[in-house]
């Protein structure tokens, strides 16, 4: 049975498809070598103390909508205001209800770095990434092959933009260390299952040199979720839905590094 990550791959591949009917590779290339200068991802979440990756999403497969009225500005200025070290947003469309627009309408806001946060598979969006003024990317290791993940990687590194390489299945670390990543993202939800679990991210942590910047994603909610995460030696941390569901999301931000 085709899971919901299997599904997304799927969209994902008629999205590149549809990109490049209208750009060819060669026009994205061009303007995403010709944007401004991407902002410093790493450099952010290189500095002492909780690092906060603070979300902008409306809606998630398994939550649905999250937030209505949903202006993704707001929500960043928001952030800015209480701590964050950096802003991802959700551009999918069909399973996320995001867009390239609510990126740059986070970018054009707050002068925090911006993450895109989305399915990428193929150069094209990498390039779409740089020209919809990201900052970063994400690459999750397992809808991609090792040479899709050393490919892409090298590309957006070559862009000056910073990469939070993602995984949760165990099987998928070697691939991950092959890049030499800066930032390794451990999802604590299974995109197959959909289960939560804390503990994944202390798990894997051992698995990655002590030089490499962990970011702990999904299911973090309180402050003893925080606190149980930096015991284990954790203290980056990528958080969305929490945030989302709050009246006021850099409160709720607030509340949680104050730890």
């Amino acid at each position: 049975m085709a899971t919901i990550l299997d599904r997304i791959f799927k969209t994902k591949q008629q999205e590149v498809a549809e990109l490049l009917t209208h750009h060819p590779l060669a026009e994205l290339e061009k303007a995403a070598r010709l944007a401004p200068a991407p902002r410093d991802f790493l450099g952010q979440m290189a500095k002492p103390g909780i690092r906060v990756i603070a979300e902008v999403k409306k809606a998630s497969p398994s939550a649905g909508v999250l937030r209505n009225p949903f202006i993704p500005g707001e929500v960043a200025k928001s952030y800015a205001d209480h701590g964050a070290a950096c802003i991802s947003v959700l551009t999918d469309k069909d399973y996320f209800q995001g867009c390239l627009q609510d990126l740059e309408g986070v970018r054009s806001t707050v002068t925090l770095p911006a993450l895109r946060k989305d399915f990428l598979i193929d150069p094209a969006q990498v390039f779409e990434a740089r020209i919809h003024g990201a900052d970063a990317i994400l690459l999750i290791a397992e809808i991609l092959t090792d040479a899709q993940l050393v490919h892409l990687h090298g590309l957006a590194v070559g862009l000056g933009m910073a990469v939070l390489v993602e995984l949760h299945e165990t099987a998928s670390v070697e691939k991950v260390l092959a890049v030499k990543p800066h930032l390794v993202g451990v999802n604590n939800r299974d995109l197959r299952t959909f289960e939560v679990r804390l503990d994944h991210t202390l798990e894997l942590a051992e698995r990655f040199p002590p030089e490499t910047m962990l970011v702990s994603e999904s299911g973090i909610k309180t402050a003893a979720d925080i606190r149980k995460l930096m015991a284990g030696g954790v203290r980056r941390f990528l958080v969305g839905e929490a945030f989302m569901r709050s009246s006021s999301p850099g409160e709720k931000l607030a509340e949680l590094i104050a730890v």
